[in-house]
């Protein structure tokens, strides 16, 4: 019984960090799942069955708070799908641990990319209102989808920074369009174990726990994106993707650091966060008329207006 409400205290802190800065559900409960015992198919598996339910409520509660670009949504989830269906086969079949690293040094300086551009200039408002186009989100969804499946949490990671150092959406709308299409990633990425593995080392107590702890905290997540600052929630964003990734190569083969080592690295980073996070608040401070959420939303819909001939609500008053 200890067990299971552990499980779904993780599922709930893993949900309520998701769906405020669009990754880390999956990192965070495959993390726990593999920690416990559990061979990385059926845990990967575990946790895309308890998304299908979080996703969906994250979905909702997103779409609830005005946090969500359909378009976008349209354009990443399909090839998202096929992505993971492919991927949940490949890893029931083989390891993908080569690859790790690889994709941990990519995420890592998209990451670190991120945490500088919002640190010091804020959010970038010279794209923000431009489409994003079929041939980005195509193949961005497909790799993002594969990876989810295979190491159990990467839609998010992967989808999420590239997105928003695209500079064409607001924060929120990143975040919330991630989590949103992340429900049919979550189903096909199920189908794909379930064709594979069967039921096979899935403990559905575990699914359930998991899916708890996610649904009670989907809503405060939404609500929360909503509200944070554009600039606050990028440094955030940054920062974690930083931290997570950082921690994904020290512990890789390619480096297999020692735990002090890791530490001190740990350590410094999360310094360097928080230290660009209290940057980021004084700016946001100093100038919160534009650094709001609401005003960052409001541009990106005068120059998506602009772009596609429409009148602006300024006009039309």
């Amino acid at each position: 019984m200890r067990t299971i409400v552990l499980i779904a205290l993780v599922g709930f802190a893993a949900q309520l960090v998701d769906g405020s800065l669009g990754m880390a559900y999956g990192v965070t409960t495959t993390t726990l799942l593999l920690a416990i015992g559990t061979n990385p198919a059926a845990a990967s598996a575990t946790v895309h069955l308890a998304e299908i339910g979080t996703t969906l409520v994250s979905g909702v509660s997103h779409w609830k708070f005005g946090n969500v670009d359909w378009r976008v949504v349209r354009r990443i989830a399909i090839p998202g799908a096929v992505g993971a269906f492919l991927g949940a086969t490949i890893l029931s079949q083989l390891s993908t641990e080569a690859a790790a690293p690889v994709m941990a040094v990519i995420l890592l300086l998209l990451g670190l990319y991120i945490l500088l551009r919002f640190t010091f200039q804020g959010i970038p408002r010279h794209h923000l209102g431009k489409p994003l186009r079929k041939r980005f989100l195509g193949p961005l969804g497909f790799v993002a989808g594969f990876v989810d499946a295979t190491g159990g949490g990467g839609w998010g990671p992967v989808g999420t920074p590239a997105i928003l150092a695209s500079g064409r959406l607001e924060p929120r709308k990143v975040i919330g369009s991630i989590d949103t299409s992340e429900f049919i990633i979550a189903v096909a990425a199920s189908l794909g174990f379930l064709f594979s593995l069967g039921s096979q080392g899935i403990n559905f107590a575990w699914v359930g726990a998991i899916l708890v702890g996610g649904v009670v905290a989907a809503p405060i997540a939404a609500w929360l994106v909503r509200h944070i600052p554009p600039r606050l929630l990028g440094a955030s964003v940054g920062g974690l993707i930083v931290l997570t990734n950082a921690r994904s190569l020290l512990k890789s083969d390619l480096i297999d650091a020692s735990a002090p080592v890791r530490t001190a690295f740990y350590v410094v980073i999360s310094i360097a966060w928080a230290a660009a996070f209290a940057y980021s608040l004084r700016a946001y401070l100093r100038d919160r008329e534009s650094e709001s959420s609401d005003a960052v939303s409001e541009l990106r819909e005068q120059q998506e207006a602009v772009a596609e001939g429409r009148p602006t609500a300024a006009a039309a008053g």
